[in-house]
């Protein structure tokens, strides 16, 4: 996943002159807002507010961390509305889908708080070795300290509370960085916490890019460093880390397979929004389109037609189906992507016109192998629909990735059900589902190149707890 498309080189030059670096509206071209990059002293004084503050907290009851997080929850319900006017504003989410994920990171956030008693330890049977008789032994589940969670423009609220709410419930202490597009959303959602009642220091912000977030990851102070970003980023995070937690939701190229023995209809109805809806911009948004060739021409001339049908332009409106992509310059790399294709000879199929940073639903139909398509993620509206032989064709290629992050299969058939989920090299997978399908209470995330760790609940309290064991000698 791209966290930003900001040119890091620019935005270095200004922290270093103690400059503000302005967002611009990505549909109107106008300033939305302009971000201060932290530095180094903002850095540090964060991480030192939130280690105090962790230190202070650390033995507070698991029910009045619950309480802190409904009161959180409460607080953001209560500026929704100004939240899905600055998703809007400041990446382009047209209002449905934008109104859609703060719905949905309020409800996340409330889940944490009731989902808290899942959090629990162990007896290990200590005496199943001989000198272990007359011992007793237990395990609980116990904080890391501070963490550092460095999030992304394309779902500022969901994403960032995704990792915010499980650390702080679990008795985490949380600096975000978000990415630039992001940082007054991050703002406000940190306000909301302290006004729901999250005590002072818990919950920093600091706001920057590259630089803050090298030196956040390589902080002594920081115990955990967590990204929802770039497979690039995630390397670069997890190098200045060393030898601390790292849990990483990175890049992905989703494939989603239709069988010759799927609902065909059915499956063009889930895949055209899985594709195209917040402008490809997820990681989990489908790219790679693998279609039995039984079923191939019937599944295309549907598909087209359906991504034809989409809405497309002004985010500000309720139907709106597709914004702009986040920046002018994610346009760019998206298109020189789609001009990589054409020069290759690929029939392209653009659903309407291209303008400034909207980019119109794009099928590239049969791309040869090397299409920078197949093998990188877009990240933005565009995808390959690709010929299978059969199934095990489908298979091969849906794997020849370095990317396996969420996927997806149409078929009627359980056994082709159950083939798919021992054989498709991905995190979690979607059975007549497009692959941009999630909930929030599956472990979600990657392998491959696609990052460690999970997110999800409980799932998501295992990755910032760890176990600390206690043996006892009884009397």
């Amino acid at each position: 996943m791209t966290t930003t498309d900001v040119d890091t080189s620019v935005l270095t030059a200004a922290s270093a002159k103690d400059q503000a670096f302005p967002v611009k509206n990505p549909y109107t071209g106008a300033v939305a807002f302009n971000v201060r990059p932290g530095g180094a002293a903002q850095l540090a004084s964060s991480v030192r507010a939130a280690k105090t503050a962790f230190q202070t907290h650390l033995r507070t009851a698991a029910h009045q961390r619950a309480a802190w997080l409904t009161g959180a929850a409460a607080a953001m319900e209560s500026v929704a509305a100004d939240l899905v006017e600055m998703t809007i504003a400041h990446i382009g989410k047209p209002r449905k889908a934008a109104e859609m994920e703060v719905k949905r990171s309020v409800a996340f956030v409330r889940a944490c708080a009731t989902h808290l008693h899942s959090l629990k330890g162990e007896m290990v049977p200590v005496d199943m070795v001989p000198n272990g008789a007359g011992l007793f032994g237990f395990t609980r589940r116990i904080p890391y300290g501070v963490v550092a969670a460095v999030t992304p423009f394309n779902a500022p609220s969901n994403l960032l509370v995704q990792k915010l709410a499980p650390a702080l419930i679990a008795g985490n202490a949380v600096v975000i960085k978000p990415c630039l597009e992001g940082t007054e959303i991050a703002q406000a959602i940190a306000k909301a916490f302290i006004a729901g009642g999250v005590p002072e220091g818990l919950v920093q912000v600091l706001p920057g890019d590259r630089e803050e977030a090298l030196g956040l990851a390589a902080h002594p102070d920081v115990d955990v460093v967590t990204l929802t970003g770039g497979t690039a980023a995630g390397d670069a995070l997890a190098r200045a880390a060393g030898a601390k937690r790292f849990i990483g939701e990175l890049g992905g190229n989703s494939a989603n397979i239709v069988l010759a023995d799927a609902d065909i209809e059915d499956a063009v109805k889930r895949i055209v929004p899985s594709s195209f809806e917040a402008s490809g911009q997820q990681c989990i948004s489908t790219q790679r389109i693998i279609v039995e060739t039984s079923v191939f021409d019937e599944f295309l001339h549907r598909f087209i037609d359906a991504a034809k049908r989409l809405k497309v332009g002004d985010p500000t409106l309720p139907d709106t189906d597709l914004g702009p992509v986040v920046s002018s310059r994610a346009a760019a790399r998206i298109i020189a992507m789609i001009d990589d294709a054409r020069g290759r000879g690929c029939r392209v199929e653009t659903c309407g016109e291209l303008a400034d940073c909207i980019i119109p639903p794009t099928i590239v139909i049969d791309p040869p192998v090397g299409t920078r398509l197949i093998k990188e993620e877009v990240f933005g509206p565009v995808v390959v629909v690709i010929r299978a032989s059969d199934i095990d064709d489908a298979i091969r290629i849906a794997n020849d990735c370095e990317f396996g992050l969420q996927g997806s299969c149409f078929t009627s058939s359980l056994a082709n059900a159950m083939r798919m989920s021992e054989e498709i090299n991905v995190g979690s997978l979607w059975i007549n589902e497009a692959s941009r399908f999630r909930l929030d209470n599956y472990p979600f995330g990657g392998v491959g190149r696609s990052g460690v760790g999970r997110e999800g609940l409980p799932y998501a309290f295992e990755e910032y707890t760890q176990p600390k064991f206690t043996g006892i000698r009884l009397p």
